[in-house]
């Protein structure tokens, strides 16, 4: 492993050799001894999950998946080709590889995350034990244990620096999650140098305060404790485990060892000759793998893993005949299908001018999905009775101890409380969707999304289909003020590929962007919702959500003269604006476009339906900074934004102030009118 690693990034001149060499006894003892795992069907349901938060140590997974013998699926099939072959081992880093710089989830089998964002690993990971838990006390019966996994990370300092690590060790800890082991490679250096240039905290210290059951082991190299501390992970219960690791960076290379050389630079040719003759290995020989090897992994780990997952599938055989019901359940949850009918009871909203809030509507919705789908489940960043996230009657999870005499807990339940940890919860929320057999969702206000961005792009990145709440969407959150009131955050959103950003006009299109999120598999969606009340609109579609813009109110003539494009709480302004364009003789559109994503997503003839090229005078309306409509008002078109930050106010006050009114809507569509007819 640790020859491989070398010859690799000396190969692709760059990489990071100097963990992969330090910790490879410590990994080898977990998948070897420990790990159930069988690398012949790496999508087992009940395997263990193995999380390199280090991301940058990549070589030391894929070495693992390379000498295990894990095997290679394509489109969910297994193949008989090698995940990780040892050509992909040479052409590290290289383009079409599947060996790329960090690892990377649905490019390489075998990668549960995607890592090297630090921190995020750790994150993950704690959302799969949560999975695992919650899989258990749904699907597990005294005669039939489905799910039990463990889940192993390897961190490093950088890791435990990070924030992210930090808050969800704290919710770990506090949960209890004693399927959770923590191993952290404490090397003491980084990019820059020593830790001791900024670190200096006493880690085990904090752990014992997060109240997680902590171990030591003092050289890496001594795989006999490295093997004990991982059997008392096993033998422990009510707590996660931290098994702090004394390893040399770069362990071998006598020049560069325990330097941050050994880090992210590759050793260079005569100090891979020096390490190479400190392991006794052959100095001129490159990517060498001797015979035996190989079948040494697979007399070790891959004939427990195979015995493993035969046992489970006789177990799962009769569960199935016993509980034929639960049985499809869990199969149909693990490919991430849906019943048929479940949307037959969404809520449908009438014509309503006193209207309702969409973060209401959004909890009406959940709470008709409750029973339909019990797979879906989730939280609020402590914020759960303004995001209206929390499903009538459902337990919270956590320890009994936790209950309140608003919640009651216990250690199973279906409604996560995060705490004040946007970042954690983000990064979680990617670990339960990942694990496979559940929907999650979370939830915070739209501007604190700015504190969860990093899982959220790694989501978009992992076509991971989470679902997040973000309410209290623009200045119409009133009082709270600027430091509460988005701005740019559904452009920024908007910027990460591969996430949906809906922004519903009403209690339908919300049900309809409940709907098309749950219905897409392979992107994460955001729900942008209002905490003021929004008339619920005359023609507004839940089904026609899904196509990410429509026609709400067509022109009178049919053919219109200028196109008003609307999101959110903004479309009432563009009905009433139309009125008064109407009643002048200006046969006006109002589309409604819940999410550009959806609407991106279309066909031409459709998008041309909808937003025909030839009419030219267009007007964008969105409580936030007009970026993103730039490429569908044209040049000729105007916005109706808000190029600034808000004020303290009621929302009445502040929509009024900053021209969020049907008059200045009417007053753009002329000005655009005016271009047209001047160009």
């Amino acid at each position: 492993m640790r020859t491989l690693a070398i010859d690799a990034v000396e190969k692709a001149k760059s990489g990071h050799p100097g963990t992969p060499m330090g910790m490879a006894p410590v990994a080898y003892t977990l998948w070897q001894n420990i790990l159930r795992y069988d690398p012949a069907d790496p999508l087992w349901p009940n395997r263990d999950r193995f999380v390199l938060s280090a991301g940058h140590a990549s070589l030391l997974l894929y070495t693992l998946l390379h000498l295990s013998g894990v095997k290679r699926l394509k489109d969910g099939v297994v193949t008989d080709q090698p995940a990780v072959s040892l050509e992909d081992i040479e052409k590290f880093r290289q383009i079409d590889s599947v060996t790329a710089g960090h690892p990377e989830y649905g490019l390489t089998t075998g990668v549960e995350t995607t890592t090297g964002p630090l921190g995020q690993g750790c994150g993950n990971s704690v959302g799969m034990a949560i999975a695992s838990r919650w899989l258990a006390k749904t699907y597990n019966r005294p005669d039939h244990t489905l799910f039990d996994f463990d889940v192993y990370v390897i961190c490093s300092d950088g890791d435990l620096m990070e924030g992210v690590a930090s808050e969800a060790a704290s919710l770990a800890g506090h949960l209890g999650l004693d399927n959770l082991c923590w191993i952290y490679d404490s090397n003491t250096v980084t990019i820059e140098g020593h830790t001791d240039l900024a670190f200096s905290e006493d880690v085990v210290q904090r752990f014992h305060g997060y109240r997680w059951n902590v171990l030591h082991v003092r050289d890496a190299n001594d795989t006999d404790s490295v093997a004990r501390a991982l059997q008392r992970f096993k033998a422990t219960r009510g707590q996660p485990t931290l098994i702090v690791v004394n390893s040399i960076i770069g362990y071998g290379a006598p020049d560069k060892q325990n330097t941050a050389a050994a880090h992210s630079d590759a050793l260079g040719a005569e100090e891979v000759r020096k390490a190479k003759r400190f392991y006794g290995w052959p100095e001129d020989k490159s990517f060498f793998v001797p015979d035996g090897v190989m079948q040494t992994f697979a007399e070790g780990i891959g004939r427990r893993g195979k015995a493993l997952n035969e046992e489970w599938k006789a177990t799962f055989n009769a569960f199935r005949a016993r509980y034929p019901s639960e049985a499809e359940q869990v199969a149909r949850n693990l490919k991430h299908e849906l019943p048929a009918g479940w949307d037959s009871d969404l809520p449908a909203f009438g014509p309503d001018a006193k209207g309702i809030a969409t973060r209401k509507a959004s909890g009406e919705v959940l709470n008709a999905l409750a029973d339909v789908l019990p797979e879906l489940w989730g939280g609020s960043a402590d914020l759960a009775e303004s995001n209206n996230t929390t499903m009538k009657g459902a337990d919270s999870f956590g320890p009994e101890k936790a209950s309140t005499g608003m919640w009651q807990a216990n250690p199973y339940g279906r409604t996560l409380h995060f705490g004040v940890r946007e970042h954690a919860m983000g990064s979680i929320l990617n670990g339960i969707a990942l694990h496979g057999g559940t929907r999650p969702y979370g939830a915070t206000f739209l501007v604190f999304s700015d504190y969860m961005r990093p899982p959220v792009r790694l989501a978009a990145l992992m076509h991971a289909p989470v679902i997040y709440v973000w309410t209290h969407d623009s200045i119409g959150l009133g009082e709270d003020g600027p430091t509460h009131q988005p701005i740019e955050h559904l452009a920024s959103l908007r910027a990460i590929p591969g996430l949906n950003v809906v922004r519903p006009a009403d209690a339908n299109e919300t049900a309809g962007a409940w709907k098309a999120a749950l219905e897409d598999k392979r992107h994460p969606s955001g729900l942008a919702l209002t905490r003021q009340n929004v008339p619920v609109l005359e023609g507004s579609s839940a089904e026609a959500v899904a196509k990410g813009a429509y026609v709400l109110a067509d022109a009178s003539s049919g053919t219109p003269e200028v196109i008003l494009l609307a999101t959110g709480s903004e479309v009432q302004l563009a009905v009433e604006a139309r009125e008064t364009l109407e009643a002048d003789g200006v046969p006006t559109r109002v589309v409604s476009v819940p999410c550009v994503e959806w609407f991106e997503a279309q066909d031409e003839a459709y998008r041309e339906s909808v937003l025909p090229r030839a009419v030219k005078a267009r007007v964008s309306v969105e409580a936030g900074i007009a970026q993103p409509w730039y490429r569908w008002v044209g040049d000729a078109g105007e916005f109706v934004s808000i190029e600034h930050f808000g004020a303290s106010a009621d929302y009445q006050t502040l929509f009024r102030e900053f021209g969020f009114t049907a008059g200045a809507v009417v007053d753009a569509a002329r000005r655009s009118l005016t271009k047209t007819k001047n160009s």
